[in-house]
């Protein structure tokens, strides 16, 4: 499919797009909180794909999923560089930041969400942890293609999700937080 797409089939490129979008678009969603964000970002990651696969300029046979991941991974680096060097008090991503920090930020909000609570949970985990979960649960992606993406072998890859998980199921738990730092005392 992808000598097809490469070549210029309509039908090839549809089918990738179809195949892979909604997990590109779940992750950029995921990473940014906005719906529109998310779909620039997907249109931008699929114009690179398509400019590459037509230059010649794809070269990891093979392995065109956890390119396509690495490549969206790097326009969402490059979205929330822009998003933080121009925030201003009225940006969206930057008032969902703001609501994520705490539940008295959203008015006439006290109780949160499942969602909204995950999404919390999620904002409080490291970078590197938040972008394991992500990576494997919002894009899709198995651990051999985590591995091959983040260029780090495969057992620390499922270690360092275990922990990951762990880190945010002690946050989401009733006194989780009070149980995650008994934990790390210890």
């Amino acid at each position: 499919m992808l000598r097809s797409a490469s070549a210029g089939d309509e039908s090839a490129w549809r089918w990738l797009v179809r195949r892979y979008a909604g997990r590109v678009y779940a992750l950029a969603k995921s990473r940014c909180g906005s719906a529109d964000v998310a779909d620039e970002i997907v249109q931008s990651v699929f114009a690179t794909a398509a400019v590459k696969l037509r230059a010649g300029e794809y070269a990891e046979r093979g392995r065109f999923e956890p390119w396509l991941f690495r490549v969206t991974m790097n326009r969402l680096r490059d979205e929330m560089r822009r998003v933080r060097r121009q925030a201003t008090p009225t940006d969206p991503i930057a008032m969902r930041d703001l609501s994520l920090a705490s539940p008295d930020a959203r008015p006439g909000h006290a109780e949160l969400s499942s969602l909204d609570r995950l999404r919390r949970a999620l904002h409080e985990l490291s970078p590197q942890d938040r972008e394991i979960i992500e990576l494997r649960h919002h894009g899709g992606l198995s651990f051999n293609q985590l591995s091959e993406l983040l260029d780090e072998p495969l057992g620390t890859l499922l270690a360092r999700h275990h922990r990951a998980l762990k880190k945010l199921q002690a946050i989401l738990s009733p006194h989780g937080r009070d149980r995650a730092d008994e934990e790390h005392d210890s």
